[in-house]
């Protein structure tokens, strides 16, 4: 953590703005910027060697509301924006935060390609199922039949998963969140910033005005424990009110079991390997739905790389060392030359 004035390490009031938040009340965003702003003194590093990039929606006003460098881009274009911000300065901490309209509509080409190239920013996917800046049309992510402004009649189109896109994309670190548990949330971002290659944070949010109550079949008090279960490296996928419940492998399909039932104990429940190369696993997981399976939430994936910047480097570095040029004037007066009179 930073030293501040010699004595002082850098706190969330560091990274807060002197200006209003402008958000609708109660909107889940006020949550993510919180864990935002808690995460950030925990990670090392400086203010001014931290950017937020964004698109276009609701989301994308994070640049305003944290005290640091920000670029607020155009729609679906935050992950080209950051890339180059990255690989031109890889110093900074860079922080891409774009919703699910933003990322997997008109930025899906830039979101699996950002993923695929492994390069170190993290990614903050905002997912309240729904377009809530331009005032409730569905999104790539609005379920199957959904009546939104834009389907009166439901919606006719099935649905894009994030997370799957992330395991067909061969991302490296993959996590799921809900608005209402900042402090996971804070837990989650802060191991995401320690990954080396691109980190993906999807965060399941309620947009109280177009798509209220989007997620309470998970986040309800009465409903969120047998309903979600919360991953961690190492230990067993243990989940429900009475902590009896679990996951085991089922020939080729995971099932969800009752421990004490048919003969089923704590040591037959699969144990949460999220550093795995194989994704096999960390899919099967990611794609878990209501009611047969509790939807995954918490770390799923981070498998341990080496990121495009440092693949990168190192090819500029072997082009140094047997390169004849070393300067523009040696490039112009290479080859060919001729001189006019």
């Amino acid at each position: 953590m930073e030293n501040k004035n010699n004595n002082n390490i850098l706190t969330k009031k560091d990274f807060a703005v002197g200006q209003q938040v402008k958000w609708c009340a109660g909107c889940g965003n006020y949550s993510i910027l919180s864990a935002v702003t808690n995460t950030l003194p925990e990670i090392g590093v400086k203010k001014e060697n931290v950017v937020f990039v964004s698109g276009i929606g609701c989301s994308s006003r994070f640049p305003y509301y944290v005290n640091t460098y920000g670029f607020h881009g155009i729609h679906g274009r935050a992950a080209p924006i950051a890339s180059g911000i990255k690989l031109a300065n890889p110093d900074l901490s860079v922080w891409i935060i774009t919703g699910d309209g933003d990322s997997m509509a008109i930025g899906g080409n830039h979101f699996i390609h950002i993923l695929r190239r492994n390069i170190n920013v993290n990614i903050l996917l905002i997912n309240n199922k729904i377009y809530g800046l331009t005032k409730g049309q569905y999104s790539p992510t609005t379920p199957f039949g959904s009546i939104t402004k834009t389907s009166p009649d439901g919606t006719v189109e099935n649905p894009f998963k994030p997370g799957e896109l992330a395991m067909g994309a061969e991302a490296t670190f993959y996590a799921r969140v809900v608005d209402t548990e900042p402090k996971k949330m804070t837990e989650v971002f802060i191991e995401a910033a320690k990954h080396n290659g691109t980190s993906l944070v999807e965060i399941l949010e309620n947009c109280v005005i177009f798509n209220n109550q989007v997620h309470s079949s998970i986040t309800g008090k009465d409903v969120k424990d047998d309903n979600q279960i919360y991953l961690e490296h190492g230990k067993r996928m243990i989940f429900g009110k009475e902590h009896n419940k679990g996951l085991i492998l089922n020939g080729l399909k995971l099932e969800a079991v009752t421990i004490g039932e048919n003969g089923i104990t704590e040591d037959d429940i699969l144990i949460h390997d999220a550093r795995d190369s194989d994704d096999t696993m960390h899919y099967l997981l990611t794609r878990m739905t209501l009611p047969e399976y509790p939807i995954a939430t918490g770390i799923i994936r981070s498998f341990k790389s080496t990121g495009y910047g440092t693949l990168l480097q190192e090819k500029i570095e072997d082009a140094k060392e047997i390169t004849k040029l070393h300067s523009v004037n040696d490039l112009l007066n290479s080859g060919n030359t001729w001189e006019i009179n």
